[in-house]
Formats: C-alpha cells, sequence, structure tokens
C-alpha cells in the first residue's frame, strides 16, 4: 500500500493507494477518513486500482483548505488528485459528503467517471419548516448585534468575538461545534451549497445504496435522485440508517461488486 501527501488546489492531500486493475476513487463522508473505508479497501485492492482520500479539513492529515471551500472546491481538489496520479477516468465510491463532490465531479467532468455507486448523500434539502425558520432568522438577528461598527465600538472587538462564539456554541450543530474557526466556514458553505442543478447532468451510471432509517440524508432523496438522474437505481436496506454501507456490508460488497464489474 502506498501513504503519500500530494498537493491539489493549495491543499497538501494525504491518500492511499493498493491494487491494480480498473481505477476506483473512495470518497468519504464529513469528518472521515481513508479508514472509513477499510473493508472496501480490504476487500477489493484484490482487482481494482483503490485510491483512498483525506479531505483537506478532515482526518487528521490534510491540511486544512487555504481559504473556505464550498462543494465545488472539493470537487477541483478532487480532479486535480486524479490528474497528479495519472488517473484519466475512474469509477467512484462515495458516501454523505463525499457523494456531494463526486455529483459535482460527474456532472462536470463526466469524461472522468466510469460508475458511481452513492450511499446516504444529502443531494437534496427540504424547504425549512416554520421552526426551522424562525431559529435561523433568531440566529441572524442576534449575529447582527455584533456585526456593525457600533457594536465594536462600544463593545470592544474581544466583547464581540465572544459573543459570536457564544451564538456559535447555542446555535450550531455538533458537526459545526467541533470544527475550527476556518472550518467552519467551509462546512456551511458546503451545506448551504445547492447541488440539485448537477442531477440531471450526471451521465455516469449510478447505484444509490440506502439506509430507509437514513436521518442525515433521508430515503426521500435517494427516492427524488432516483428519478432526477438519467441513469440511477436505488437499492434501499430496512432497518438502518446513515452507515447503511458498513451496517449491511455483505449486501453492499455483493452489490458493488456486481456493479462495477
Amino acid at each position: 500500500m502506498t501513504h503519500l501527501t500530494i498537493e491539489a488546489a493549495g491543499a497538501q492531500v494525504y491518500y492511499e493507494r493498493q491494487g491494480t486493475g480498473c481505477d476506483v476513487l473512495l470518497l468519504h463522508g464529513w469528518g472521515g477518513r481513508c479508514e472509513s473505508w477499510a473493508p472496501v479497501l480490504r476487500d477489493f485492492a484484490q482487482k481494482y486500482a483503490m485510491t483512498a482520500l483525506d479531505f483537506p479539513g478532515q482526518g487528521g492529515r490534510s491540511s486544512d483548505p487555504p481559504q473556505p471551500w464550498d462543494v465545488t472546491d472539493y470537487m477541483e481538489m478532487t480532479r486535480q488528485l486524479l490528474d497528479r496520479l495519472g488517473i484519466e477516468r475512474t469509477h467512484i465510491v462515495a458516501h454523505s459528503f463525499g457523494g456531494r463532490v463526486a455529483l459535482a465531479l460527474a456532472a462536470t467532468y463526466p469524461q472522468r467517471v466510469n460508475r458511481m455507486v452513492l450511499t446516504g448523500v444529502p443531494a437534496l434539502k427540504k424547504p425549512p419548516t416554520a421552526k426551522q425558520r424562525a431559529r435561523s432568522a433568531c440566529y441572524k438577528g442576534l449575529k447582527a448585534l455584533g456585526d456593525n461598527a457600533l457594536s465594536r465600538a462600544v463593545w470592544g472587538q474581544e466583547a464581540v468575538e465572544g459573543w459570536r462564539s457564544r451564538l456559535q456554541e447555542k446555535f450550531g450543530s455538533a458537526d459545526y461545534r467541533a470544527l475550527s474557526p476556518q472550518m467552519r466556514k467551509t462546512f456551511s458553505r458546503v451545506v448551504s451549497q445547492d447541488l440539485s442543478p448537477y442531477l440531471e447532468k450526471v451521465q455516469a451510471p449510478t447505484l444509490l445504496f440506502w439506509g430507509e432509517q437514513d436521518t442525515a440524508a433521508p430515503l426521500w432523496v435517494a427516492q427524488a435522485m432516483e428519478k432526477r438522474m438519467p441513469d440511477a437505481g436505488l437499492v434501499a436496506m430496512p432497518g438502518v440508517g446513515h452507515f447503511a454501507y458498513l451496517d449491511r456490508y455483505a449486501d453492499f460488497r455483493a452489490v458493488l461488486d456486481n456493479f462495477i464489474s
């Protein structure tokens, strides 16, 4: 197995490669790392050239992005990584956030992608509920108190920064609160980006492997993706959630092997 770091899009990206044959790129979910794909790497490196990476700002071995990134920036980084590794065309297997990157890559550079297997990808969002809209409006209103020259002059910059920090702790998700200030900006850009325009542009045959109890990317997301993508099929697993590919790994392995071979 090869363990290396390579520069792509201004970031130092840790990656692992093993096996020979057709290329397969593994893209982990938010907060994951190469080891998120441990059983897949173990079982499929026997007949495929497997590449896994730690996305910048995640996994602990890649650097943070040089500035706040959105999904498109992560996609361009991934394309550059493929270029530097000499991979012209690859299958992609992706979970959650990694699937968002994969959708952008397949839609923007269709010549680079053979087939895709996506699992638990939050590609679409329902309109916010009244409670969610009220919470968002409350946060924005309170945040605005500190985002003006008068507040900084009266309170001082240190007090304003403390105010912002307390708001983020109060209103931010657990994933958001666990991040550094730089990565919080990236996280906000990633989750707010609308990926729906990419769906109809994906030419690669795509298999959607989903947990019926997924709350991060509910089953209706996969059903909508199946309808909107030109060549997509859905396999739904009962009784499992967001990590269906691990919770039902024997099924995932069989489906993946059959689909990409």
